[in-house]
């Protein structure tokens, strides 16, 4: 069974360009936080014409200083991974400074529809004003002859998340799916965890050496990495079963349980993980509810 270690060690260097790899500059925005770690990474991609991948939120700074980082050189096209305020909302702007396409799987939109009576706990971390000047498909290849770079579809964190691969290169930005510092949030209605193993088992196949994240540093031997994580995930579906058969017949319950070391700002982003496994749990009959799977759900062993 693979070992799951993560790697906290990041230096930002907030608004500065940081070569990361051979043609590929990271500038990370100076947007820490709980669920964004020392910032969310924008990565400018090429040497005479440019892709940037994740713009980032809406910031003065960030968008000077990836001005400043592209220096003039056409920029043809952004690449936005998926529709989280900290990632997409600064592609309008850069594409106003620079005539650049905005390319992405497409706007935003939830995993599921919503129950009757249920809100979106997440409607305010979604930038819901998006939308590309082109949808990208699945496996398509975007190839400028200096650098090509393929779209790989990874819902799972939201349901238009995608991961981008620059060809030749063994590198994939791999953005919120799989970052080395934590796990990614998959929390309903706007992410599924169906979705997000399917995803891992997807990167699994593949055969990129690098994986360059939406926060924090680069994962290293991500193959390893990405079924390690696999394994997190299902030993936290186990655990989910356990508390249902001790007794646990809510989320809150459930959460004092698994996640007891964890930070308390997270156990509101921990519930909802926990319910996108039971979900999972319910559509494959091991867990029977009160109705749809809710957060505030009644839960027992099927």
């Amino acid at each position: 069974m693979a070992d799951l270690e993560f790697d906290r060690h990041f230096e930002p260097a907030h608004g500065e360009p940081v070569a990361v790899a051979e043609k590929v500059t990271r500038v990370t925005v100076n947007n820490p936080g709980p669920f964004t770690f020392h910032g969310t990474n924008s990565y400018i991609v090429g040497e005479e014409t440019l892709a940037v991948i994740d713009p980032g939120p809406e910031d003065d700074a960030h968008l000077r200083a990836l001005l400043a980082a592209i220096a003039g050189r056409p920029v043809s096209h952004i690449f936005v991974s998926h529709t989280h305020a900290d990632h997409s909302p600064l592609a309008a702007r850069l594409k106003e400074a620079t005539g650049a396409t905005v390319v992405a799987e497409g706007p935003h939109r939830a995993a599921r529809p919503l129950h009757i009576g249920e809100t979106n706990p997440l409607d305010a971390s979604s930038d819901t004003d998006f939308a590309p000047d082109r949808r990208l498909a699945d496996g398509e290849v975007i190839d400028t002859g200096e650098w090509a770079i393929e779209a790989i579809a990874t819902p799972g964190h939201t349901a238009n998340h995608m991961a981008f691969a620059l060809k030749g290169t063994g590198i994939l930005f791999s953005a919120d799916h799989v970052m080395a510092w934590a796990t990614s949030i998959v929390a309903p209605p706007d992410g599924a965890m169906a979705d997000y193993l399917s995803s891992l088992d997807r990167l699994a196949e593949r055969d990129e050496r690098l994986y360059l994240p939406g926060h924090g540093g680069p994962v290293r031997n991500p193959n390893r990495f990405v079924r390690a994580l696999r394994t997190h995930r299902k030993m936290r579906e186990a655990a989910v079963l356990d508390r249902i058969r001790k007794g646990d017949r809510t989320i809150p319950e459930m959460v004092r349980e698994i996640y007891r070391d964890t930070d308390p700002r997270l156990h509101g982003a921990a519930g909802l993980s926990v319910l996108a496994h039971l979900e999972d749990l319910v559509a494959r009959g091991l867990v029977e509810t009160d109705g749809p799977p809710a957060i505030n759900g009644i839960y027992a062993p099927a």
